[in-house]
């Protein structure tokens, strides 16, 4: 099993949330989250806004699963604008074991 962390733009959530259920992954954790990329924040005339407002989305997954679901994510979380920065970031990290509290069962 693996965890997909995702860091997405706010505005983009609804799409990829969508086209993951719609692909088999309805399972997800959204986290409001605020942080910064290598552009170290935005300026917009004098201001600089160094905590910029994003989502995080957290899936545990099969294995064989990964790159689906990151394929999926690339393609719906993306701007497509030339250049843009801030479209976010994909972060997989393995899971040893899942369980599940209400039965008390091992596994996803």
């Amino acid at each position: 099993m693996i965890m997909v962390r995702a860091i997405v733009r706010p505005e983009k959530v609804g799409i990829v949330l969508s086209e993951l259920c719609d692909a088999g992954f309805p399972a997800v954790t959204k986290i409001d989250v605020v942080g910064r990329g290598k552009q170290r924040g935005v300026k917009v005339g004098d201001i600089h806004y160094d905590e910029i407002p994003k989502e995080m989305l957290l899936l545990i997954v099969k294995d064989e699963y990964k790159d689906d679901v990151v394929r999926i994510i690339m393609r719906s979380a993306k701007t497509g604008e030339k250049g843009a920065f801030g479209d976010g970031k994909i972060f997989i990290s393995p899971v040893e074991e899942a369980y599940t509290i209400s039965t008390q069962s091992k596994g996803l």
